[in-house]
Order: C-alpha cells, then sequence, then structure tokens
C-alpha cells in the first residue's frame, strides 16, 4: 500500500520561537511537514520558488516585506500555492486583506495549537479557513457594508507604496530602499512624497507610527 505524500510547508515569521514551536506541531502530523523556514517575507518569496511547496504559512508583521505582501507576490508567481495567513492580530480588515490578496485562511497564533492543522487541510482541500468566533463578526460586518452600498475596506496606498512605507519605517535609508527594491533613490523620495500626501503626513515619525498601525511592522 502506497503511503499517502505529505503536504509539504513553507513557514515564515520573524520569531524564531515561533517558528519552532509551530513547526513542532506541524511535523508532528502524519501528513504534515515542514521543509523550509524563512524570518522575512522577501525570503519566504524566494523559499517558495526554490523549494517544492505546497502550502505558505504566513506571518503578518515580518521584516522586508509583510506575509500579506509575499502573499501577493507568490499568488501572482504560483496561483495553484495554498497560503495560511498567521497572525497575533484579532482584526478584520486584515481578514479582508487577507482574502483579496488570495490567502485560504487565517488563524491566530494564540489558538495555532488548536486551529493550525484543521485550517491546513481545509487549505490542502481549496477550503476557506476562518477562525472559531471571527464568522459572527465578520458577516455582520460585511452585511453592514452590503446594506450601506459600501464596498469592502479598501487600501489607502499602492502595493509598491506599501513597500516603501514598511522600509522607512524599518530605518532604512531612501538609498537602501532602493538598492533593496532594485529602483533608484529619485524614485523612492518620489514615493515618499506620494505617501507623505495621501496620507496627511508630515514626516518619517507618522510614517512609522501609520505602519505599525496597519500592521506593517510590530511596536
Amino acid at each position: 500500500m502506497t503511503t499517502p505524500a505529505k503536504t509539504r510547508i513553507l513557514l515564515a515569521d520573524d520569531h524564531a520561537l515561533v517558528r519552532r514551536g509551530v513547526r513542532l506541531i506541524l511535523d508532528n502530523e502524519p501528513d504534515l511537514t515542514v521543509v523550509a523556514e524563512a524570518d522575512n517575507g522577501a525570503e519566504a518569496i524566494v523559499q517558495a520558488r526554490t523549494e517544492q511547496i505546497d502550502l505558505a504559512i504566513l506571518d503578518i508583521a515580518m521584516p522586508r516585506q509583510t506575509g500579506l505582501q509575499a502573499a501577493r507576490e507568490l499568488s501572482r508567481l504560483q496561483p495553484d500555492l495554498r497560503i495560511l495567513i498567521l497572525t497575533m492580530y484579532d482584526n478584520e480588515q486584515y481578514f479582508f486583506e487577507a482574502l483579496k490578496v488570495g490567502a485560504s485562511g487565517y488563524v491566530l497564533k494564540s489558538v495555532a495549537d488548536r486551529d493550525l492543522v484543521e485550517a491546513c487541510r481545509a487549505a490542502i482541500r481549496d477550503e476557506p479557513f476562518i477562525y472559531p468566533g471571527a464568522e459572527t463578526t465578520l458577516i455582520r460586518k460585511y452585511l453592514d457594508l452590503a446594506q450601506q452600498g459600501d464596498p469592502l475596506p479598501a487600501r489607502a496606498i499602492t502595493n509598491r507604496e506599501e513597500e516603501i512605507l514598511k522600509l522607512v519605517a524599518e530605518g532604512h535609508t531612501s538609498k537602501e530602499i532602493g538598492d533593496l527594491l532594485v529602483i533608484s533613490t529619485k524614485t523612492v523620495e518620489r514615493h515618499r512624497a506620494n505617501l507623505l500626501q495621501k496620507l496627511g503626513m508630515r514626516d518619517r515619525l507618522e510614517l512609522t507610527r501609520y505602519a505599525i498601525r496597519s500592521g506593517l511592522i510590530e511596536p
């Protein structure tokens, strides 16, 4: 009798202890195995492109690129790849954004030991996973928006502006950002000026506070 193939998982989180704990949970299951790890969103993309991966589990708040940014890019590069967002944020805006960037589910770190294995199996079956307790809030929010004729929560800035904002908030200079994103310093400065104007802000400090509120970096 042939042994069923295990689901090959990429685990991305910038905290080594979290990765270790999550890996113990997943590797203890007969049908799941972690084959690659990353500590930032950019590395997660590299790993997903070089390793044979069935499922990517991405933390939201990571350096270089967030889990949502990485999910957006991975969905574009590998449409068949299943993606789960693992986060400490019980936040409906992040949930809606996770769905928009192609994630199959949204799992809270606080209950990962209870929900993550089920979420992985649901993702492989191409079924959505919503953490228990969130359904009522999310459905009520959706119905309220629909009743008012409002669209789902929109992103205020473009994908590129979000990348620039995150790196600015992490303390990178315009030259460093240009080198990381392979664009000119002048282009970085233009995006930064657009961010300040769009968001009605004056300086790096205010951009950093906005990035923290948006979950792009951790406080």
